[in-house]
This record gives C-alpha cells, structure tokens and sequence, in this order.
C-alpha cells in the first residue's frame, strides 16, 4: 500500500463567462470563497492581470495553495488545488465551479509524495 503526502487537482473549468475572468479581484474572491469552503487557513494571496486578456493568482494556504489562470478570450480557467491537510476538498470545488460560472467542468486528481507504508 501507498500513502501520499497531499492530493493535487487540476480543475478544468470551460464555458465561463468572460467577465468572471478579467478583474484579478473577481478571481481573489473566488478563490478566498473555495479556501473558505475548504476550511483552509489563508496565509496570503496575489493576483495579476495580465494585458490584453487573463489573470493569474495564487492563495497560500497553510495545507499548501490554489492557483488560476484565466483566458477571458476562450471562456476557461485553470485551476489547481493542492493540499497536504484533511481539508472539504468537494466544497471547495463546487465553490470554484460555481464562482466562475462554468457549464463545463472536469478534474483530475494526482496524489503527490509518495511514502511507502511500512510492512505489517
């Protein structure tokens, strides 16, 4: 058998409506309601939007982060979410889902540091 360290998903989030995509504060707030949902401890956040189109942002938090990139132009951003702690990762999700208003989501789910459990 093999523990993991944490657990990564890659959030695919397409069919959003452009204006949820632009304003680096719009994405902040997104991602402060997903770590909220989570019951993540926020230790700092950052946004960047870039010219012409997109946002960037990342949400440190104590069990590790989420991150967004956005393209206004394509309705899609991605997200990632990493944690190392016993977080509500699904509400999390839904938050995030929601938040940018996509009519399509998909998710991939990665464990990361692998650690062999000892034989019995």
């Amino acid at each position: 058998m093999v523990d993991y360290l944490g657990i990564h998903i890659l959030l695919e989030l397409h069919g959003c409506p452009p204006e949820r995509l632009r304003r680096p504060v719009d994405s902040e707030r997104i991602l402060l309601a997903a770590a909220a949902a989570m019951r993540a401890r926020v230790v700092e956040s950052r946004f960047h939007a870039f010219s012409p189109h997109g946002v960037s942002g990342v949400v440190v938090i104590a069990e590790s982060h989420l991150t967004v990139h956005t393209w206004p132009e394509h309705g899609y951003a991605a997200v990632d979410v990493f944690s190392c702690g016993q977080l509500d990762l699904e509400a999390g999700l839904a938050i995030l889902q929601e938040g940018y208003a996509a009519t399509d989501a998909q998710q991939r789910r990665f464990g990361r540091g692998r650690v062999p459990t000892p034989p019995q």
